[in-house]
Protein backbone atom coordinates (compact mmCIF):
# COMPACT_ATOMS: atom_id res chain seq x y z
CA UNK A 1 0.00 0.00 0.00
CA UNK A 2 2.89 2.15 0.79
CA UNK A 3 4.88 1.56 -2.74
CA UNK A 4 1.48 2.23 -4.37
CA UNK A 5 0.89 5.41 -2.76
CA UNK A 6 4.53 6.50 -3.10
CA UNK A 7 4.21 5.44 -6.88
CA UNK A 8 1.35 7.79 -7.49
CA UNK A 9 2.62 11.12 -5.96
CA UNK A 10 5.78 10.49 -8.13
CA UNK A 11 3.71 9.99 -11.00
CA UNK A 12 1.75 13.28 -9.51
CA UNK A 13 4.90 14.93 -9.25
CA UNK A 14 6.39 14.12 -12.88
CA UNK A 15 2.23 15.52 -14.69
CA UNK A 16 4.51 19.28 -13.38
CA UNK A 17 7.26 17.96 -14.26
CA UNK A 18 6.19 17.16 -18.09
CA UNK A 19 4.59 20.49 -18.00
CA UNK A 20 7.68 22.66 -17.35
CA UNK A 21 6.72 23.51 -13.87
CA UNK A 22 7.71 22.32 -10.39
CA UNK A 23 5.47 20.71 -8.44
CA UNK A 24 3.81 22.06 -5.72
CA UNK A 25 5.68 19.91 -2.77
CA UNK A 26 9.10 21.60 -4.44
CA UNK A 27 7.59 24.64 -4.75
CA UNK A 28 6.84 24.56 -0.94
CA UNK A 29 9.91 23.98 -0.52
CA UNK A 30 11.59 26.42 -2.70
CA UNK A 31 9.99 29.26 -1.04
CA UNK A 32 9.66 28.39 2.84
CA UNK A 33 13.62 27.93 2.77
CA UNK A 34 13.66 31.12 0.63
CA UNK A 35 11.49 32.73 3.21
CA UNK A 36 13.71 30.75 6.33
CA UNK A 37 17.04 32.11 4.51
CA UNK A 38 16.13 35.88 4.86
CA UNK A 39 14.20 35.61 8.16
CA UNK A 40 17.97 34.01 9.49
CA UNK A 41 19.85 36.96 7.90
CA UNK A 42 17.65 39.40 9.30
CA UNK A 43 17.60 37.95 12.95
CA UNK A 44 21.13 36.80 13.16
CA UNK A 45 22.08 40.61 12.15
CA UNK A 46 19.51 41.71 14.70
CA UNK A 47 20.49 39.75 17.20
CA UNK A 48 23.79 40.58 17.18
CA UNK A 49 23.61 44.13 17.71
CA UNK A 50 21.74 43.33 21.16
CA UNK A 51 23.11 43.91 24.40
CA UNK A 52 23.57 41.20 26.81
CA UNK A 53 21.01 39.93 28.62
CA UNK A 54 17.77 37.72 28.29
CA UNK A 55 16.61 39.45 25.21
CA UNK A 56 19.57 38.50 23.37
CA UNK A 57 19.78 34.72 24.95
CA UNK A 58 16.05 34.18 23.50
CA UNK A 59 16.66 35.68 20.20
CA UNK A 60 19.49 33.25 20.01
CA UNK A 61 17.42 30.43 21.10
CA UNK A 62 14.97 31.20 18.32
CA UNK A 63 17.92 31.39 15.67
CA UNK A 64 19.16 27.80 16.45
CA UNK A 65 15.14 26.30 16.60
CA UNK A 66 14.96 28.03 12.82
CA UNK A 67 18.10 26.51 11.97
CA UNK A 68 17.39 23.18 13.52
CA UNK A 69 13.85 23.43 10.88
CA UNK A 70 16.36 24.53 8.16
CA UNK A 71 18.70 21.36 8.31
CA UNK A 72 15.06 19.21 8.22
CA UNK A 73 13.69 20.85 5.43
CA UNK A 74 16.93 21.01 3.49
CA UNK A 75 17.51 17.17 4.09
CA UNK A 76 13.40 16.43 3.31
CA UNK A 77 13.65 18.43 0.33
CA UNK A 78 17.04 16.96 -1.03
CA UNK A 79 15.11 13.52 -0.58
CA UNK A 80 12.06 14.55 -2.40
CA UNK A 81 14.43 16.07 -5.53
CA UNK A 82 15.88 12.55 -5.31
CA UNK A 83 12.86 10.98 -6.15
CA UNK A 84 10.74 12.78 -7.81
CA UNK A 85 11.32 14.18 -11.58
CA UNK A 86 12.13 17.75 -11.70
CA UNK A 87 10.93 19.56 -14.87
CA UNK A 88 13.13 20.17 -18.10
CA UNK A 89 12.57 24.01 -18.68
CA UNK A 90 15.01 26.89 -20.98
CA UNK A 91 17.37 27.09 -17.94
CA UNK A 92 18.61 23.69 -18.98
CA UNK A 93 19.75 25.21 -22.55
CA UNK A 94 23.15 24.20 -23.07
CA UNK A 95 25.76 27.38 -22.76
CA UNK A 96 27.22 29.00 -20.16
CA UNK A 97 23.63 29.93 -18.66
CA UNK A 98 23.07 26.96 -17.91
CA UNK A 99 26.30 25.88 -16.17
CA UNK A 100 26.27 29.12 -14.14
CA UNK A 101 22.43 28.16 -12.96
CA UNK A 102 23.76 24.94 -12.07
CA UNK A 103 26.95 25.72 -10.51
CA UNK A 104 24.70 28.79 -8.14
CA UNK A 105 22.25 25.69 -7.45
CA UNK A 106 24.79 23.57 -5.81
CA UNK A 107 26.40 26.66 -3.97
CA UNK A 108 22.79 27.12 -2.76
CA UNK A 109 22.74 23.85 -1.30
CA UNK A 110 26.02 23.31 0.07
CA UNK A 111 24.88 27.12 2.14
CA UNK A 112 21.76 25.17 3.36
CA UNK A 113 23.34 22.23 4.47
CA UNK A 114 26.33 24.28 5.64
CA UNK A 115 24.86 26.88 7.47
CA UNK A 116 22.96 24.53 10.00
CA UNK A 117 25.75 22.27 10.38
CA UNK A 118 28.04 24.75 10.90
CA UNK A 119 25.89 26.21 13.47
CA UNK A 120 25.42 22.63 15.30
CA UNK A 121 28.57 22.24 15.19
CA UNK A 122 29.02 25.66 17.28
CA UNK A 123 26.75 25.44 19.70
CA UNK A 124 28.03 21.57 20.44
CA UNK A 125 31.65 22.55 21.07
CA UNK A 126 30.15 25.67 23.28
CA UNK A 127 29.50 23.47 26.17
CA UNK A 128 25.68 23.79 26.38
CA UNK A 129 24.30 20.89 27.82
CA UNK A 130 20.46 21.59 27.28
CA UNK A 131 19.54 20.23 23.75
CA UNK A 132 18.20 21.80 21.01
CA UNK A 133 14.67 21.03 19.57
CA UNK A 134 12.86 20.72 16.12
CA UNK A 135 9.69 23.07 16.25
CA UNK A 136 9.87 23.29 20.16
CA UNK A 137 8.37 19.64 20.28
CA UNK A 138 11.12 17.21 19.18
CA UNK A 139 14.48 17.18 20.91
CA UNK A 140 17.48 17.93 18.77
CA UNK A 141 20.38 16.52 20.42
CA UNK A 142 23.73 17.99 20.41
CA UNK A 143 26.82 16.55 18.31
CA UNK A 144 28.56 13.99 20.88
CA UNK A 145 31.82 15.93 21.82
CA UNK A 146 32.00 16.19 25.79
CA UNK A 147 34.93 13.86 25.36
CA UNK A 148 37.33 16.30 24.32
CA UNK A 149 39.46 18.29 25.54
CA UNK A 150 38.71 22.26 25.99
CA UNK A 151 41.37 23.32 23.60
CA UNK A 152 40.11 20.83 21.12
CA UNK A 153 36.38 22.21 21.56
CA UNK A 154 37.15 25.58 21.22
CA UNK A 155 39.40 24.85 17.81
CA UNK A 156 35.80 23.26 16.71
CA UNK A 157 34.20 26.05 17.75
CA UNK A 158 36.61 29.04 15.90
CA UNK A 159 36.38 26.76 12.78
CA UNK A 160 32.61 26.25 13.22
CA UNK A 161 31.93 30.03 13.24
CA UNK A 162 34.53 30.91 10.48
CA UNK A 163 32.40 28.30 8.41
CA UNK A 164 29.51 29.92 9.32
CA UNK A 165 30.17 33.52 8.60
CA UNK A 166 32.08 32.59 5.22
CA UNK A 167 29.11 30.49 4.03
CA UNK A 168 26.92 33.63 5.07
CA UNK A 169 28.86 35.64 2.91
CA UNK A 170 28.60 33.28 0.19
CA UNK A 171 25.03 33.10 0.28
CA UNK A 172 24.56 36.95 0.34
CA UNK A 173 26.49 37.26 -3.22
CA UNK A 174 24.78 34.09 -4.40
CA UNK A 175 20.72 35.64 -3.62
CA UNK A 176 21.39 38.56 -6.23
CA UNK A 177 22.68 36.70 -8.76
CA UNK A 178 19.76 34.35 -8.47
CA UNK A 179 16.92 36.94 -8.61
CA UNK A 180 18.67 38.60 -11.10
CA UNK A 181 19.39 35.30 -13.32
CA UNK A 182 15.41 35.06 -12.68
CA UNK A 183 14.32 38.30 -13.72
CA UNK A 184 16.48 38.10 -16.86
CA UNK A 185 14.53 34.90 -17.70
CA UNK A 186 11.17 35.96 -17.17
CA UNK A 187 11.79 40.35 -18.25
CA UNK A 188 14.40 40.03 -21.00
CA UNK A 189 14.72 36.00 -22.23
CA UNK A 190 10.74 35.86 -21.43
CA UNK A 191 11.11 32.21 -21.28
CA UNK A 192 9.46 29.50 -19.30
CA UNK A 193 11.57 29.43 -16.52
CA UNK A 194 9.92 31.65 -13.47
CA UNK A 195 6.85 29.94 -14.72
CA UNK A 196 8.06 26.73 -13.14
CA UNK A 197 8.29 27.88 -9.79
CA UNK A 198 5.48 30.43 -9.96
CA UNK A 199 2.59 28.40 -11.85
CA UNK A 200 0.19 31.27 -11.05
CA UNK A 201 2.43 33.08 -13.98
CA UNK A 202 0.96 32.28 -17.18
CA UNK A 203 3.06 30.06 -19.66
CA UNK A 204 5.12 32.74 -22.22
CA UNK A 205 4.38 32.40 -25.49
CA UNK A 206 6.97 32.00 -28.10
CA UNK A 207 8.19 34.74 -29.58
CA UNK A 208 7.89 34.35 -33.86
CA UNK A 209 11.37 34.40 -35.05
CA UNK A 210 9.56 35.45 -38.40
Amino acid sequence: MIDRLLLNVLEWAAGHADEGRYSPVGIIFHWTMAALVFFQLGWGWWMGRLPPGGAKAGAYELHYAVGVLMLALILARSAWRAFAPQPINDADKPGWESVAAHVTHYLFYACLFGLPLSGWLMISASGREIDLTLLGLVSWPLLPLQDLSNSRLWALEAVAEWTHWGLIVTLLLLIPIHVGGALKHQLVDQDDVMHGMLPVLPKPRRRSTL
